[in-house]
């Protein structure tokens, strides 16, 4: 964290997190599993003034270091509960718009923050037009695909996966009512919208989104449309 700039997005990881953004533009409540920090909080909180946040983080001794990372103070748009994340959306009481999942602990990605029930209980608690988006690292590639498969029970095909900007992690995107129809031209006037609202650099993203998009429509026979960065010409490679 920059001290003199707290809500900054430091980490490429988080960056990709918010490429959520290309797919739901206007959360209006925005759910978190996983404080840490509060990059993504603290990033939310101060870009997205419309939205509800409510984080889940198991720990009460990350909780009690908010201070020190600058993280807000409760409020009627924030509220940070001491909870497992699994039962955090299993409980919901409110549907999210946005669902952003980057739960750790000591040895990786916990159990119950990736198996089917728990993305079951996540496409559940999502609102129509709702995104989900997971943070997954990437060093066990086998792993990785085995929790996108559990992710695709629930939400179908889909489910996007990119890698993420400056990092071996992977970025996962599951869209409660299936994939956008979203074109190359309606994609990037998107990133040029957010671009005038939020600073983080959505480029890199959109083009790692629209390249799988394109991966997904040719693999079901679907016609590819006009790229603006070439993607059409890398497919055909």
């Amino acid at each position: 964290m920059h001290v003199d700039n707290p809500d900054e997005l430091i980490l490429g990881y988080t960056q990709s997190m918010m490429g959520a953004l290309l797919l739901q533009p206007d959360p209006r409540h925005i759910g978190m599993i996983g404080l840490g920090g509060g990059s993504l909080l603290k990033f939310c909180h101060r870009h997205l003034p419309e939205a509800a946040i409510s984080v889940a983080e198991i720990d009460p001794e990350v909780i009690a270091l908010r201070d020190q990372f600058h993280i807000p103070d409760g409020s009627e748009r924030l509220a940070v509960h001491c909870i497992d994340g699994a039962e955090f959306v299993r409980h919901a009481d409110r549907l999210f718009d946005l669902l952003m999942v980057d739960g750790f602990d000591r040895g990786g990605q916990p159990a119950q923050l990736c198996s089917r029930a728990f993305y079951a209980d996540c496409h559940r608690s999502l609102a129509p037009g709702g995104v989900m988006v997971v943070n997954l690292l990437g060093d066990n590639m086998e792993e990785t695909q085995e929790y996108i498969a559990r992710m695709r029970a629930s939400f179908g095909a889909a489910v996007l996966a990119v890698d993420a900007v400056d990092s071996q992690n992977r970025i996962v995107f599951a869209c409660k009512d299936g994939l956008p129809a979203l074109d190359d031209t309606a994609l990037w006037r998107r990133v040029d919208s957010l671009d005038m609202l939020h600073p983080v650099a959505l480029g890199a993203v959109a083009r790692a989104l629209q390249f799988t998009l394109k991966m997904v429509a040719g693999s079901r026979g679907l016609p590819l449309q006009p790229g603006r960065f070439g993607l059409d010409e890398e497919l055909a490679g």
